[in-house]
């Protein structure tokens, strides 16, 4: 099995919906896929919306209470950073750990592919004292990086990347997913990143669809996790 760390450079760059691209692309390219979101924050309980069920359904799965459970167990209510939405719900904080445990786990089935969704970017907090950055320096996996084309994503793209290297985690894809209503050309902003990052990283343009189920519409990206 093939193990990936899914991670960004912030909140709301299309994480998830490259996720569920990957997994829907791998499934049905016949590969036998994992996907974890082992922490995920402004959950709710009643409600079965979530990137966790996003996740299992691009995997063919029928939501439920019981199967988000077992791919995402530490979720909060609150839409904030993990170790400040279990303080704000009296909760334990995510362990490092635990969480690195519980992904480990899952590496040892017969699947062809497992994909592990971060929360957030890469330095939001997992606990008091430990970051994703902790996480996946703990797992060592390679790390594929998703990001928008907004204006400011070349800085905080470059630095996700240098702070990446430094803690000697490969990184093995980065995808820009075109950010909604942004003056910046998604040709220009790949074309800024191809100046500056190495030419070893792949950098995958993925634009937009407004189509029905767009992840059907999308450009391979599967081929990342080949």
């Amino acid at each position: 099995m093939r193990a990936f760390f899914v991670t960004s450079s912030g909140t709301d760059v299309g994480k998830s919906h490259v996720m569920a691209t990957l997994c829907w692309q791998l499934k049905q390219s016949g590969k036998k896929v994992t996907a974890l979101k082992p922490i995920m924050s402004g959950y709710n309980d009643e409600l079965l919306v979530s990137d966790a069920a996003t996740i299992l359904t691009s995997c063919g799965l029928t939501p439920t209470a019981a199967l988000i459970e077992t791919i995402s167990p530490w979720r909060y209510k609150a839409p904030l950073a993990p170790n400040m939405a279990a303080a704000a719900e009296g909760r334990p904080q995510p362990q490092l750990a635990d969480v690195a445990n519980f992904c480990r786990d899952h590496s040892t089935l017969a699947n062809d592919v497992l994909l592990v969704e971060g929360v957030g970017g890469v330095m939001v907090p997992m606990n008091d004292k430990h970051t994703m950055l902790d996480l996946m320096e703990n797992l060592a996996w390679p790390a594929i990086i998703v990001v928008g084309s907004y204006l400011g994503t070349i800085s905080h793209t470059l630095t996700a990347i240098e702070v990446l290297k430094n803690r000697g985690i490969t990184i093995h894809a980065l995808v820009v997913n075109q950010s909604p209503n942004s003056d910046v050309r998604i040709e220009d902003t790949v074309s800024t990143f191809e100046k500056f990052i190495p030419e070893s990283i792949p950098i995958l343009k993925l634009p937009r669809s407004d189509k029905p189920e767009p992840r059907k519409h999308m450009p391979l990206i599967s081929w990342i996790a080949d």
